[in-house]
């Protein structure tokens, strides 16, 4: 299982602040960006909310536009591992399949903010375009993996693979909109929760569903 845990990718150390170091500014922006919006966040508005001068802040980053890429690649980094470690490659396909979304769960609850900001992208500058494109590969994949379990008769073949993915991902994507960590649902219970839901429905075992 990949660290979903790791820490954002980081540019050259910059000096600033004492007390505040990249990663620290980047957790602040993310927050900002997803309370405000990206567009609508002004270096002025985050120096405002990080309790620095906006000079301070261009010892970390060059430009917002620095601090947007860090955090989406902090995200989709994450997501992309998951689907990259052997196990998504190895086996079953719908083992295959059920170690993929568990890791998707994991990363999403634990890179939280980072994943929300991902997910509101509407695609208005080069670098949001080609954070988009790299999601897309990682849903294109993901159908793919679909698809093997269906041909392997481990899942229904009555829908369409894609059909499949974007449900999975509706489900597994609106966790952003709900869900807070260190709340009463674990991040593992939730995967369990998630999982039993996707494979098994929800009809108890025995009734016909009339």
């Amino acid at each position: 299982m990949p660290d979903a845990d790791a820490t954002p990718p980081a540019a050259a150390p910059r000096r600033g602040r004492p007390g505040y170091d990249q990663q620290t500014v980047l957790n602040m922006a993310v927050d900002v960006f997803n309370r405000h919006g990206y567009e609508a966040t002004s270096m002025g508005i985050l120096a405002e909310n990080l309790g620095l001068s906006k000079s301070a802040i261009y010892h970390h980053v060059p430009s917002k536009g620095d601090l947007l890429r860090l955090a989406l690649d902090h995200a989709l980094d994450g997501l992309e591992a998951v689907l990259d470690d052997p196990l998504a490659s190895t086996g079953a396909a719908d083992a295959r399949l059920e170690f993929v979304l568990r890791g998707t769960i994991e990363v999403l609850t634990q890179r939280l903010p980072f994943v929300t900001l991902l997910l509101r992208l509407r695609g208005n500058t080069e670098i949001e375009r080609n954070a988009l494109t790299r999601r897309r590969e990682f849903d294109h994949r993901v159908a793919d993996l679909v698809d093997a379990a269906r041909r392997e008769g481990s899942v229904r073949r009555d829908i369409d693979p894609r059909t499949t993915t974007r449900l999975l991902f509706g489900t597994i994507n609106s966790i952003v909109e709900w869900y807070r960590p260190g709340g009463p649902l674990p991040a593992d219970k939730l995967a369990d929760n998630i999982i039993t839901m996707v494979f098994d429905g929800l009809h108890t075992r025995g009734t016909s569903g009339s």
